[in-house]
C-alpha cells in the first residue's frame, strides 16, 4: 500500500491544499509562514460523503507530522496513527445517536480539549456531524470554541452546502472551510492508496456511491454493502414480478434488524454493565437498595440512547439501500434518453437497458420521485415496512404494472 502526503491526497481541491498547507505551516512556526494563516477553531461544510473527515485528519497529519521540513509526509509514524485512528493527540469523535449530547461535550470533548499534547505540538479534536449538536451541547462547547486552548486545534465536520445552515454561534466563532464534491480519480486514488483496493473496485465504489467517500470506502471493505447493494438494485427488476418485491423488502429488513442486533446487542450489554458498576449496583449493604432505586432514571436514560442509536443505523442503512435503488432509474434514465454520461451502477448496465425498454422517462422520473419520499418519511420516523411498501407500490403503479 503506498502512501502519500497531504499535499498530493488533495492535489485536485488546490484552493483547499493552499488553506489546509498555509495554516500548518504557521502552526508549526515555519519560516516565511503567513502567521494569520493559522486559527484555532474550524468548521468544514461540504456536501454529504465529500470527504470533510478526510480533510480534517489530513490537517491532524499536517499539525503533527514529525518529518522534518514537512507537513503532512504521509509516511512518518504520526501520520500513519493518525489515519489509524491511534495518535495519542487527535481525538476523533464520530457521534453514534441521532444527537450528541452534552455529556459527551462535558466529559469527553472539553477536558480532551484542554489536556495538553503527549508527543506533539498540538492536540487535534475532530467532530463528525456537528450538525447533530444539541443546543444545550452547543452551548456548553461554546467557551471552548470561542477561547480555545493554545495548544488545541478543533475541526468541527458538518453535512452542508452553506456554512449559514450549521449553528449560527458555533459557525460565527469559527473560520469556515468548504470541502467540495470528490472527483472519480482523487475517491479511486483514497481507495487505493489508503485501503489498498483493486482500481476496478475503487472505481465501482466511487461511482456507484455517487461520488460518497464514506460509501465508498464501505462498498470496497464491506462484504454486507456489496451484498445490500446488489439486493437493493434488484428490486428494480422484481417490481414485474408479482408481490415479489413486496417480498424482497420484508427480506431486506429481516436482514438489516438482523444486521443491527449482531453489532448492538454486545455493544449495549457493556455500556449496561458500565453503567450498572458506576452506580453500584448489585453492591449489598446499607445504602445499597437507595442507590439503586436512584439509578432507575439513569438506566432508562441509557436504553433511550441505545433505542434511538438503533433506530438511526437502521434508518443510515435503508438509506444507503435506497440511494443505491434510486441509481439503477437513473441509469435506465441515461441508456433512454441515449446520454453519454457515467452510469451509477455499470456493472448492472443490463438490467438499466432492460427497464429503458419497459419504461419512459415519465414513469422513472416518478420512480425517483417515490423513493425521495420513501427516505424523507424515514427520516420522519415512518414505520420503515409502511414507507417501503408503499413506495414498492408507487413504483409498480408509475411502470404500469398489473
Amino acid at each position: 500500500m503506498r502512501t502519500t502526503s497531504v499535499a498530493e491526497r488533495l492535489s485536485d481541491m488546490p484552493k483547499v491544499r493552499e488553506t489546509i498547507l498555509s495554516a500548518a505551516a504557521a502552526a508549526q512556526g515555519l519560516p516565511d509562514a503567513d502567521r494569520y494563516a493559522m486559527t484555532h477553531s474550524w468548521v468544514f461544510t461540504g456536501p454529504p460523503g465529500s470527504g470533510r473527515s478526510v480533510v480534517a485528519l489530513a490537517f491532524a497529519q499536517a499539525l503533527v507530522c514529525t518529518t522534518e521540513g514537512e507537513l503532512g509526509c504521509g509516511h512518518c509514524q504520526a501520520c500513519v496513527d493518525v489515519l489509524a485512528d491511534a495518535h495519542t493527540d487527535v481525538a476523533h469523535i464520530v457521534p453514534e445517536g441521532n444527537v450528541i449530547g452534552i455529556d459527551l461535550v462535558r466529559d469527553t470533548i472539553i477536558p480532551t480539549a484542554h489536556s495538553l499534547p503527549t508527543i506533539s505540538r498540538w492536540r487535534v479534536i475532530v467532530i463528525e456531524d456537528a450538525d447533530r449538536l444539541r443546543d444545550d451541547a452547543a452551548n456548553t462547547l461554546l467557551k471552548t470554541i470561542e477561547e480555545p486552548p493554545a495548544h488545541t486545534v478543533i475541526i468541527l465536520c458538518a453535512p452542508s452546502l452553506a456554512p449559514e445552515d450549521f449553528i449560527p454561534t458555533l459557525r460565527s466563532r469559527c473560520r469556515h472551510l468548504y470541502i467540495p464534491s470528490p472527483s472519480t480519480d482523487r475517491i479511486v486514488r483514497l481507495l487505493t492508496e489508503e485501503m489498498g483496493a483493486s482500481e476496478g473496485d475503487a472505481r465501482l465504489a466511487a461511482t456507484s456511491s455517487l461520488h460518497h467517500i464514506g460509501r465508498a470506502r464501505k462498498l470496497v471493505s464491506m462484504p454486507i454493502m456489496q451484498s445490500r447493494r446488489a439486493q437493493a438494485i434488484n428490486l428494480a427488476e422484481l417490481i414485474f414480478h408479482g408481490d415479489q418485491a413486496f417480498q424482497a423488502v420484508n427480506s431486506l429488513m429481516k436482514t438489516v434488524d438482523k444486521e443491527i442486533k449482531e453489532t448492538y446487542d454486545v455493544i449495549d450489554e457493556r455500556e449496561l454493565k458500565k453503567l450498572e458498576d458506576s452506580l453500584g449496583m448489585g453492591a449489598k449493604g446499607k445504602g445499597a437498595q437507595k442507590a439503586a432505586r436512584g439509578s432507575a432514571g439513569a438506566l432508562s436514560d441509557l436504553q433511550k440512547e441505545q433505542k434511538q442509536r438503533r433506530t438511526r443505523a437502521r434508518t443510515d442503512i435503508l438509506d444507503l439501500a435506497l440511494v443505491d435503488f434510486a441509481g439503477i432509474y437513473r441509469d435506465a434514465m441515461l441508456v433512454s434518453s441515449g446520454a453519454e454520461v457515467e452510469l451509477t451502477h455499470p456493472d448492472f448496465e443490463p438490467l438499466a437497458r432492460e427497464l429503458a425498454q419497459r419504461g419512459d422517462l415519465d414513469a422513472f422520473v416518478q420512480a425517483q420521485e417515490a423513493i425521495r419520499e420513501c427516505r424523507e418519511r424515514l427520516i420522519g420516523f415512518v414505520a420503515p415496512q409502511l414507507a417501503l411498501d408503499g413506495m414498492i407500490g408507487r413504483i409498480r403503479k408509475a411502470l404500469k404494472v398489473r
